[in-house]
C-alpha cells in the first residue's frame, strides 16, 4: 500500500444493505437459512449486521476493522467496492482472485464507476484518483469492470447492474439465474368457480402455479412432497388434477400461459448466446424439461433463439415490429414502454431490451425503457414519482448503446427544467389498472387545449407556463380551472 493512501478512511456507515448485497438478496443468490455469506473486505460490519438480522448465516473480513477474523470459504463471497480502493494494480488482481478462491457458488463484484466521479477532485494517481482525503479511487467504465474480471478469473462475469456483476461457478446455477431474469409476471390464473378444481383451491395451488408457469405438468419430485402427497390424496393422481385444471381453466387462459412461457424461454436462448451457450446438459433440469415439453428439443429452441437475436441487428425489423407492438408510446424515433408491459412485447423486442440488459445490468430505478429505432440503443428512465404526479419529472437515465457497448449515466435531479412525462397510459399494458384514470386526464387536457402545441410541453418549464396560459393546474390526476 502507498504509505500517502489512507484506505481505512473508505469504509463507509450504512444504515441499509449496500445495493450488490441487496440486489443479491432480491436475485436469491442470497437466501436466508438456505447460503452462508463472506464479505470480503467488510469495512465496519454493517452489512454483516443487516444480513444476519434476515437470518444469512455470515461473516467478514477487512484489514482495519477486521483483521484477525479467518478467511473462510462460504456459498457467496462479497467484494463490494474493494477493488476501486486498491492503487496498486497487481495488489488489485491478487485481491480479486483471493475472494473467488474463497466463494463455492458465487463472487460478487462491485466498483465505483467513472459517473460517481463527478463531483471528486484530487490528484492523478495511477490509473485513479488521490482525493483530498488521502484515499484512493479507481473509477471504472461499467463495461471495463466486466473486461478486468473477466480477464483476471478467466471466468466470465453475468452484469447484475451498472458496476455489479456476479461470477458463477457452476453454469447451471449463471443459466438458473438468467432465466429467473427473463421470467415474466404471471397473472392469477381464473378458475371457474362451479368446478372440482374450484372446491379444492387451495390444495390444487401448488400444481396451478407450477403448470401456468412452466407450461406442462409437473415431473416426479418438482412439486414440494407434501403438496404432491396431498393433491394424490383429494384428487387421485397429478395427471387427473392436471387435466382438470386445464379444462376448468379453459384454453384461452392454457394457450395464454404457454406461449408467454415459449416466449421466455426464446429471449433466454437467444440471450445465452453472450459468451458460450451451454450445452442441454449444462441446463437446469426444470428449465431442461420445460424447453423439451414446449419445443420438442434443445436445438428447435435454439434455431428459433438464433432467428430473433439475428432480426434484433436488422433496424428495419425492430422498426416495424415496434410500430405494431399493441403496448407502449410511438414516437418517431422510440417506443417508450412502462417495465409493466415489457412481458407483452413481442419476442424480437424483448430480445432487443434484453442485450441491453446483458451489457448493463438490470436499472431497478428505471420504470419507463426506450427503445431507439434510429441506432440499436436501449434507454432506462427513472421517474420516481410515476404513479403519484400525473407529469412526473425525468430523474436519471441510463443508456446502453449496443454499437459502441458503452453505458452512459445522465442525472437530472438537480436540473430546473427536466422533461416530463405526458399521456401517461399510452406507456401502460391495457390491462394495468390504473390506465383509465390517466386516460381520463389527458382527455380533459387536450379538450381545454394544452397538447396543441407539442413542442413546448415536453420539459417543466414549458409545461408549466402552458398550464398558466390556459388557467388551468392539476391536482392529484384531475384537471380544473386555476386560482
Amino acid at each position: 500500500m502507498t504509505a500517502a493512501v489512507a484506505r481505512h478512511r473508505t469504509a463507509l456507515v450504512r444504515t441499509a444493505l449496500s445495493r450488490p448485497l441487496a440486489q443479491a438478496v432480491a436475485d436469491q443468490i442470497v437466501v436466508p437459512e438456505r447460503h452462508a455469506v463472506f464479505d470480503y473486505g467488510c469495512g465496519r460490519g454493517d452489512d454483516l449486521r443487516h444480513l444476519a438480522a434476515l437470518g444469512v448465516e455470515v461473516d467478514g473480513w477487512d484489514p482495519t476493522h477486521r483483521p484477525h477474523t479467518q478467511r473462510r470459504s462460504a456459498d457467496v463471497v462479497n467484494l463490494g467496492y474493494v477493488v476501486n480502493v486498491i492503487e496498486d494494480r497487481a495488489e488489485r488482481a491478487d485481491t480479486l482472485h483471493q475472494a473467488w478462491d474463497l466463494a463455492t457458488s458465487v463472487l460478487i463484484v462491485s466498483a465505483r464507476l467513472t459517473w460517481d466521479a463527478k463531483d471528486l477532485s484530487g490528484r492523478t494517481l495511477g490509473d485513479g484518483i488521490l482525493t483530498r482525503s488521502g484515499t484512493f479511487q479507481k473509477f471504472f467504465e461499467h463495461t471495463e469492470l466486466a473486461a478486468w474480471i473477466e480477464q483476471v478469473l478467466d471466468h466470465a462475469p453475468l452484469a447484475v447492474a451498472p458496476g455489479i456483476f456476479y461470477v458463477f461457478r457452476e453454469q447451471s446455477d449463471a443459466q438458473e439465474f438468467l432465466a429467473r431474469r427473463v421470467a415474466a409476471y404471471r397473472p392469477r390464473v381464473t378458475i371457474d368457480p362451479a368446478t372440482l378444481v374450484e372446491a379444492h383451491r387451495v390444495t390444487l395451488q401448488p400444481l396451478i402455479d407450477f403448470a401456468f408457469t412452466h407450461g406442462r405438468i409437473p415431473r416426479p419430485g418438482e412439486l414440494d412432497t407434501s403438496d404432491a402427497a396431498a393433491i394424490t390424496d383429494e384428487i387421485g393422481s397429478l395427471t387427473r388434477a392436471f387435466n382438470l385444471i386445464r379444462r376448468a381453466a379453459g384454453d384461452d387462459q392454457w394457450r395464454s400461459a404457454t406461449e408467454r412461457h415459449r416466449r421466455e424461454l426464446l429471449v433466454y436462448a437467444a440471450l445465452s448466446r453472450f459468451g458460450r451457450r451451454p450445452r442441454f446438459s449444462e441446463l437446469p433440469a426444470t428449465m431442461a424439461a420445460d424447453i423439451k415439453a414446449l419445443f420438442g428439443s434443445y436445438q428447435e429452441a435454439c434455431t428459433r433463439a438464433d432467428q430473433l437475436l439475428f432480426a434484433t441487428g436488422n433496424h428495419e425489423v425492430i422498426r416495424l415490429v415496434a410500430r405494431s407492438a399493441t403496448v407502449g408510446k410511438q414516437t418517431p424515433a422510440a417506443l417508450y414502454v412502462h417495465r409493466s408491459g415489457l412481458d407483452t412485447l413481442p419476442a424480437v423486442l424483448r430480445v432487443y431490451e434484453g442485450c441491453a440488459q446483458v451489457l448493463a445490468g438490470t436499472i431497478e430505478t428505471a420504470n419507463i425503457i426506450k427503445l431507439a429505432l434510429a441506432e440499436p440503443q436501449v434507454s432506462y428512465l427513472a421517474y420516481p414519482r410515476f404513479d403519484k404526479e400525473a407529469h412526473p419529472a425525468l430523474a436519471s437515465a441510463v443508456i446502453v448503446n449496443l454499437r459502441r457497448l458503452s453505458v452512459t449515466f445522465r442525472d437530472y435531479t438537480t436540473s430546473t427544467n427536466p422533461p416530463v412525462l405526458h399521456r401517461k397510459e399510452e406507456f401502460l399494458p391495457v390491462d394495468h389498472p390504473r390506465r383509465d384514470l390517466y386516460a381520463r386526464l389527458t382527455r380533459a387536457e387536450e379538450r381545454v387545449g394544452l397538447y396543441n402545441h407539442p413542442e413546448e410541453i415536453g420539459t417543466l418549464a414549458g409545461w408549466t407556463a402552458t398550464l398558466a396560459a390556459q388557467g388551468q393546474e392539476v391536482q392529484g390526476h384531475r384537471l380544473r380551472r386555476s386560482g
